[in-house]
């Protein structure tokens, strides 16, 4: 079960690390450009961490070999940064976490870069109104199922598919922690959320169908058939009854 956080200094702890991760993914976000290499994308990351004094989540986890998951286009998540240069009309999805105090945040989102297509701006669109679709459901004494029937029912219902091999989680003194949130099924099942429950809710949607496949490297997750793929995650906790939004990204 996801951890509960009820003393102050918890709650105060997953609040520093998820405004950490937010002020990261936001400075991101305003500086992604055509020209970069992802590497240079993960080496600001660092940079922009070592302001606020706290931990990479994702360095060395598993032997992920950097700080900043970077995914592009037909990437769906994990993709790890090198030297691959980004260009105009590319998709990228930009996932991060931090621990600070002995707590985690993590987070994600997707930017456009410069003009891109139509249908592409539309998935963007959609995967973030999942993804907020999901957190409206998350309230204490509803099923963690509700979370997922909501975001399946957002993404699917203007033509998209979500993700079935990789969730949502949740997350507190560990980067993952159970349960796992699925990103579609019924709602009504599962764990009933608690107050001060900790919550990654990560929906990732794609053009095409939803099934995935992993590259050579062992690491890097895209979609079995070259769609486009989008990929948004905010932390919440439970907190008074309702959701509240631990890593507030601003992607302006």
């Amino acid at each position: 079960m996801a951890i509960i956080i009820k003393s102050p200094d918890e709650i105060a702890a997953m609040r520093r690390a998820g405004r950490v991760v937010a002020a990261v993914l936001s400075t991101l976000a305003r500086e992604i450009r055509a020209g970069m290499t992802t590497a240079e994308l993960d080496d600001l990351a660092v940079r922009e961490l070592a302001k606020y004094k706290a931990g990479a989540s994702f360095k060395g986890y598993r032997g992920f070999p950097a700080s900043l998951c970077v995914s592009l286009n037909e990437e769906v998540v994990h993709g790890i940064p090198g030297e691959r240069v980004i260009n105009d009309g590319d998709i990228v999805s930009l996932d991060f976490g931090a621990f600070v105090d002995g707590f985690h945040g993590d987070a994600a989102l997707t930017v456009g870069i410069g003009s891109i297509n139509p249908e592409a701006k539309r998935l963007l669109e959609v995967a973030r109104g999942a993804l907020e679709a999901g957190i409206a459901e998350a309230k204490s004494g509803v099923h963690l199922s509700d979370i997922s029937a909501a975001i399946q029912h957002y993404a699917e219902s203007a033509g998209f598919s979500v993700v079935r091999e990789y969730t949502g989680h949740g997350i507190g003194r560990n980067m993952h922690e159970s349960p796992q949130i699925p990103n579609f099924g019924p709602p009504g099942e599962g764990p009933v959320l608690q107050e001060g429950m900790a919550l990654a809710i990560e929906p990732m949607v794609n053009i095409g169908g939803w099934a995935t496949r992993v590259k050579g490297d062992r690491w890097t997750v895209v979609t079995a058939d070259g769609s486009l793929s989008a990929h948004f995650e905010k932390t919440i906790a439970i907190i008074r009854g309702g959701a509240e939004v631990l890593t507030p990204w601003d992607e302006s």
